[in-house]
């Protein structure tokens, strides 16, 4: 198993930033990659940034520009800052991270979860 923290988050203001922080633990010895997504009022789960342990990004197109993701200088965490925020963004937003295993030959995928933070874009 492996257990995600996220800090950050809030209330900003049109045009402010912010970052979210988390911090994996337990079982990361086969993490893939870990990243953000967001849940909005009213919509689905959509990928926000994800980076790979070789260090490899992935941005949703809405984000590109604005977003940054990166390793944290402590092992197995990952950041995101968020600038220029729009109102759209406003969601909750979820740590994730990805593990892959391989036994008997057989590939394993497993994301995991955490709780989610809010973050408010408003006037």
């Amino acid at each position: 198993q492996v257990q995600l923290v996220e800090s950050g988050g809030g209330l900003v203001q049109p045009g402010g930033s912010l970052r979210l922080s988390c911090a994996a633990s337990g079982t990361i010895f086969s993490l893939h990659a870990m990243g953000w997504y967001r849940q909005g009022p009213g919509k689905q789960r959509e990928l926000v940034a994800t980076i790979t342990n070789a260090g490899s990004t992935n941005y949703a197109d809405s984000v590109k520009g604005r977003f940054n993701i990166a390793k944290g200088n402590t092992k197995n965490t990952v950041n995101l800052k968020m600038s220029n925020l729009k109102p759209e963004d406003t969601a909750v937003y979820y740590c994730n991270a990805h593990r892959i295993t391989i036994a008997a030959g057989k590939r394993n995928d497993y994301d995991y979860w955490g709780q989610g933070t809010q973050v408010t874009v408003s006037s």
